[in-house]
């Protein structure tokens, strides 16, 4: 009867693949409370550090209106840069388009090429400046702006089109 029941013996229930899975229900199931409605679904330490912060009065939530007129949310901590806001930009678009269209790719180096973020008419360019030097504070607005500059002539600089004949030109007879 002692050999029958060694055969039958299940896998310890402490094991890591376990604890992994209760950890991951419980962390669903604390996502689907509304209360916690503003937590990414795959957040990192610094998104929780962020929203603690948050809720302590040390950091700021920014509504950034799109160029629709269509807006989100984001939080950054107080003592942020326009660096750091631009980076939150990033990650919670990246989150919205990734739960309306599953993977996606946005050239953010594209964007921040020929847009910039724009807080009551003055456009945040310098990337380490203070958000509070601009006047940010919390629920605050900052809209996406167009901004194509050149670097020495402040304009935008058109690409001429590349032709594949440029050397060619109407020529009769050939």
């Amino acid at each position: 009867m002692e050999s029958g029941s060694r055969g039958e013996e299940a896998i310890p229930y402490d094991n890591a693949a376990s604890k992994r899975a209760r950890l991951q229900s419980m962390l669903l199931a604390f996502l689907d409370d509304p209360i916690l409605a503003d937590v990414p679904k795959k957040p990192t330490i610094t998104d929780v550090d962020t929203l603690i912060n948050l809720e302590l009065g040390s950091a700021m939530k920014l509504t950034v209106v799109k160029m629709d007129n269509t807006n989100f949310d984001v939080a950054v901590l107080n003592s942020s840069t326009v660096k750091d806001l631009k980076m939150a930009v990033e990650r919670k678009t990246n989150e919205i388009e990734q739960g309306k269209m599953g993977h996606r790719h946005i050239s953010w180096r594209h964007v921040w090429a020929n847009y910039c973020l724009c807080y009551h008419n003055e456009k945040l360019l310098d990337d380490a400046s203070l958000l509070s030097n601009y006047g940010l504070r919390n629920n605050s607005k900052v809209h996406f702006f167009p901004c194509v500059t050149s670097k020495l002539s402040q304009k935008h600089s058109r690409r001429r089109k590349h032709r594949f004949f440029h050397g060619l030109s109407k020529r009769s007879g050939i």
